[in-house]
């Protein structure tokens, strides 16, 4: 059941993708970012609400949000301090680059994951698994030649090292994740609360020293539906990935990977949407990296 979950979580975080990229055209990156977590994180409100006032109906329904420890707080403000830092990176990134590009590089994720789970959770994966993996990386490297072609340089581009920092530092929350959820017994609608509680205030804190005190930034500002549609589908693409972590069976080696088929939808409908460029080519790494993805559900 558990790798259902991940794919649901897969489907809408491509969509996702596809609104956030609409999103930040044109558009600053922080008060963007700031505008997509608050909006997920109204969505969640009233489950918190309902928890105060009627806790036995959102228990019924599978929604209550639980009381926690302040030393639970205190991790799940290192998760926030994380996943913010790596958001502003892949914003920025993915306003500079194309998704097509930015997308299938995110892909390695599960690489950085497929490391720490050996080494920290000491999850052993078949030999099907490794052939998985190291398809998705020779993918992802396939890509850095047709960016070439794009203008973008993968050694002299710093937005491409951007994105590889956002990369790692995601991967990293995706480790936490497992701790945070199995470890520590956190239900998902109460790990998403407060997660997205304080990566409002890590924000709104930047926001503070660099957009709301100019009024020229603020007048160049573009609102658009696809700002809290990105919060919204994150939340509920994270929602399906936390409960997907609850199964005790669950791998988190797997998950990540599992989650990469995302990027069918934002190499496809992205590049259609947006006009990228050399469209047919980026589907010969594509179909490396579902082929990938494929061997580890096989597996």
């Amino acid at each position: 059941m558990w790798m259902y979950l991940g794919l649901l979580a897969a489907l809408f975080l491509g969509l996702h993708n596809l609104c956030k990229k609409h999103a930040l055209q044109g558009n600053e990156v922080f008060p963007v970012l700031l505008g997509t977590i608050s909006a997920g994180f109204i969505l969640i409100v009233p489950f918190y609400v309902g928890s105060i006032w009627y806790p036995d109906y959102m228990l019924k329904i599978g929604f209550y949000i639980t009381d926690i420890t302040w030393k639970t707080h205190g991790f799940i403000v290192i998760k926030s301090m994380i996943m913010a830092s790596s958001w502003i990176l892949a914003y920025q990134a993915l306003k500079h680059l194309p998704i097509t590009i930015v997308t299938p590089i995110r892909s390695a994720g599960p690489f950085f994951t497929f490391i720490g789970a050996l080494i920290i959770y000491q999850e052993r994966p078949s030999y099907l698994q490794w052939i998985g993996f190291i398809l998705i990386i020779t993918s992802v490297l396939l890509y850095s030649r047709i960016g070439k072609k794009e203008g973008i340089h993968f050694k002299k581009n710093k937005w491409i090292y951007a994105i590889i920092g956002a990369t790692f530092l995601g991967a990293s929350s995706g480790l936490y994740d497992k701790f945070l959820i199995q470890n520590l017994a956190l239900n998902p609608q109460t790990l998403q609360f407060w997660f997205c509680f304080y990566t409002v205030l890590v924000l709104f804190v930047i926001l503070s020293l660099t957009w709301f005190p100019f009024a020229a930034k603020r007048k160049v500002f573009k609102w658009r539906w696809s700002i809290p549609a990105v919060g919204i589908l994150l939340q509920t693409a994270d929602y399906f990935y936390f409960k997907a972590l609850q199964d005790p069976e669950a791998l988190i080696l797997l998950l990540s990977a599992i989650k990469r088929s995302q990027i069918l939808i934002a190499v496809v409908a992205g590049g259609v949407i947006f006009k990228e460029q050399n469209k047919r080519k980026k589907l010969v790494p594509l179909f490396g990296i579902l082929i990938g993805v494929f061997l580890i559900l096989f597996s």
